[in-house]
């Protein structure tokens, strides 16, 4: 009962902080090594549970890319989204194929975690104020270019506690795009990496899966995952409109020292 309980909890954490600029790998990595909960070998548990988060953004952004399904034939502003979510998603896919078992086997590490967390809230407290006159206040106006780096941003959050969501923001912002608009942009890249990621784990660890005794712990997470998600992702953007990404990167430096002193 506990760890179905300490499976939700988790599935919880991921879809709190999946959407916004602290690490949810960072996050369940910590805890999982803090909680001794039986996950699966290879970071399977982690992975899988991000499923649930990418359902809720497919949910709530259901419309637009219904919409952008329907224009891809015939309409030039879901075309060239279209195109801008493809090449905002390839280097990550590159890269991660490239590096999956150096980053699973090496950077998985709670204290290298503590330190990109502590990094990566400087890092965000310096470009949410550096970078605050944007000349891109809505998604379809991406260009090509922008979407490239963007995605280059985004392979960097293959280090665990980078953020993959931190990533891309802070390099939109940096490229130009609004508070919103950024944030949004990194919901539509989340999607077909975090895809392309779990397919690619599962199929690594497709071994360790089936002999796993407890996929209900996994289904677990992933509901929770989801259920939470869909409050984050419809709230987040209104907030980080008002209040920037400050709180964030003060709560990943205090979160980074905690880790420190825990496992040190």
């Amino acid at each position: 009962m506990i760890d179905f309980l300490t499976a939700i909890f988790l599935g919880f954490v991921e879809g709190l902080t999946e959407f916004i600029p602290v690490s949810s790998t960072g996050h369940l990595i910590l805890l999982i090594e803090g909680l001794n909960f039986p996950a699966p070998e290879g970071r399977v548990f982690e992975v899988f549970i991000q499923i649930g988060a990418i359902l809720a953004v497919m949910v709530l952004y259901r419309a637009k890319i219904w919409k952008t399904i329907r224009g891809i034939t015939n309409n030039k502003t879901d075309q060239k989204f279209a195109l801008n979510v493809i090449i905002g998603t390839i280097p990550a896919v590159v890269i991660g194929l490239a590096f999956h078992d150096f980053i699973k086997t090496v950077l998985y590490n709670p204290l290298i975690i503590a330190t990109t967390l502590i990094l990566g809230g400087i890092v965000i407290l310096l470009f949410d104020k550096k970078f605050n006159h944007p000349s891109v206040e809505n998604i379809d106006d991406v260009s090509a270019k922008q979407a490239l780096m963007i995605g280059f941003c985004q392979s960097i959050a293959m280090i665990p506690g980078v953020s993959r969501s931190g990533a891309t923001i802070m390099g939109s912002l940096a490229l130009g795009l609004s508070r919103s608009a950024a944030t949004e942009f990194s919901f539509f890249l989340a999607m077909p990496v975090m895809f392309c990621a779990v397919t690619y784990d599962i199929y690594k660890n497709w071994e360790t899966l089936i002999v796993y005794p407890h996929m209900d712990l996994m289904l677990a997470g992933l509901a929770a995952s989801f259920l939470t998600a869909l409050v984050v992702v419809k709230t987040v953007v209104g907030f980080v409109s008002k209040h920037g990404f400050a709180p964030f990167a003060w709560y990943r430096i205090a979160l980074g020292i905690l880790a420190f002193f825990i496992f040190i």
